[in-house]
């Protein structure tokens, strides 16, 4: 191939990459809670002396609200209502394990027709059971280490509940969205979620314990959007 032909080819590459990038652009925000910061319940793992053991010597808690001190939200699921183009399901997988008797992390989000992979790393028997409205229901037993379930979620859920009816206090939260237009918020509350296509839209967050709420946003193509949300009392 001519040099003359490669530098075309790169041009026109470069210049379809700009384009799109013109037409999308990026919103990031941080989730906060606001007064003072509910507690956790204390994990009684009594009914199962294995996993009491794992955790001789330590004061475990629910992980239903994970804030700092300054009121910084963790694991809140943010994702954008919305119809969009067509976009390539990632084949990465997206993994929950069972380890020391608690599932982790506690939120997860992912697209319909991504493979969700549930592990348990204890050496006891778990079983994965969900709670679904729409068809992502499965129940299966998982009696010792090393054992990995698979399911692809076919339907979009806001959100799934998985638990474990052995131990009764095992629980994480699955966002399945048709989109890659989501995510969880870190320890510092943060989040963001790139590549928006240009236009106005519902964003929900969502938290286990406060709910599902919604406030809107404009993306602009080659701007970055900032929309921050803060929990109040009222919503305990």
């Amino acid at each position: 191939m001519q040099r003359s032909t490669v530098l075309v080819i790169v041009g026109l590459a470069a210049a379809a990459t700009l384009s799109a990038q013109a037409r999308t652009g990026t919103i990031q925000g941080r989730v906060t809670i606001a007064g003072d910061i509910p507690g956790n319940a204390i994990i009684r793992m009594g009914m199962d002396p294995k996993c009491a053991e794992m955790h001789r010597g330590e004061r475990v808690l629910q992980q239903g609200v994970v804030a700092l001190p300054d009121g910084s939200l963790a694991n809140v699921f943010v994702w954008l209502e919305g119809q969009f183009p067509s976009t390539a399901v990632p084949t990465d997988p997206v993994s929950l394990d069972q380890k020391a008797c608690i599932y982790t992390p506690r939120v997860v989000g992912m697209r319909v027709g991504q493979k969700l992979q549930v592990r348990n790393s204890d050496n006891l028997l778990h079983n994965v059971h969900s709670s679904s409205a729409v068809g992502n229901s499965f129940n299966v037993g998982q009696p010792k280490a090393g054992m990995v379930f698979e399911f692809t979620p076919q339907a979009e859920e806001t959100m799934v509940k998985i638990g474990c009816d052995v131990h009764s206090w095992m629980t994480t939260w699955v966002g399945v969205v048709s989109h890659p237009y989501f995510a969880v918020t870190d320890a510092q509350g943060a989040f963001t979620i790139r590549s928006v296509p240009a236009g106005t839209y519902r964003v929900h967050f969502w938290q286990e314990r406060f709910g599902d709420v919604t406030k809107s946003i404009t993306v602009r193509g080659g701007a970055v959007a900032t929309i921050d949300y803060g929990f109040g009392p009222q919503v305990r």
